[in-house]
């Protein structure tokens, strides 16, 4: 008998952000664990406190879909989300922050065209301590502008 992997997209609530996108949910895609738990599996763009590989609980609605209501556990992973100043040295090119971040062996992904925000998953073997000092001096330098969607007490103490 072969074992298969379900793949299912898990909602999030969340209020939206003042001067922020509209949006208020967000769909990531995760693998089944088990009745009623996932393990997310992409960076989320607009959900704070979760990460790629984090472990999330959740309740399918009536129409079918998979609402989360909670973490399970952390993977130890970070969620990094940078945004290049259009005026800056890099424009607005996203491919211009992954270069940057590149010797950290980040995983992302570009929000769009329209808004090049790059979402990374930061693993929790990362160097914590050399990627917040890089997006520090790109910050201060108007390469870009860069927010902690989710930070383990490994990030907040490199």
């Amino acid at each position: 008998m072969e074992n298969t992997v379900e793949r299912i997209k898990v909602w999030f609530r969340f209020v939206p952000r003042e001067g922020w996108f509209p949006q208020d949910t967000e769909g990531l895609w995760a693998t089944k664990l088990g009745v009623d738990t996932a393990s997310v599996q992409n960076v989320p763009f607009l959900q704070d406190g979760v990460a790629e590989g984090d472990v999330v609980r959740f309740q399918t609605d009536s129409d079918g879909l998979h609402w989360a209501v909670g973490r399970v556990s952390s993977s130890g992973n970070c969620t990094i989300r940078v945004v290049p100043v259009p005026s800056g040295p890099l424009g607005r090119s996203p491919q211009g922050v992954h270069q940057r971040l590149s010797a950290f062996g980040l995983g992302g992904e570009v929000f769009s065209e329209d808004f090049p925000m790059v979402a990374f998953n930061a693993p929790a073997e990362a160097d914590f301590a050399g990627i917040k000092a890089l997006l520090a001096q790109g910050q201060e330098e108007g390469w870009w502008h860069y927010e902690v969607g989710c930070g383990t007490d490994e990030w907040w103490n490199a």
